[in-house]
């Protein structure tokens, strides 16, 4: 057996299957991560489409 190689089934680093988890995870992050920053304007916004008659506002409000 020689000491300097490593065989084929043994390999360094991370597998293909631990990176897409690895990316999944850092975009499910990100995601989240805008959603709650953006949350108070979104709140707003329904708050004002609902103040102006949402969906039954199609004539007063152009």
């Amino acid at each position: 057996m020689k000491m300097g190689r490593r065989s084929r089934t043994e390999r360094a680093g991370m597998s293909g299957r631990q990176l897409l988890v690895a990316q999944a995870v850092l975009v499910g992050t990100l995601c989240a991560a805008l959603f709650v920053k953006e949350l108070p304007g979104i709140v707003r916004e329904l708050r004002i489409y609902r103040m102006t008659g949402g969906l039954r506002a199609d004539r007063r409000y152009p």
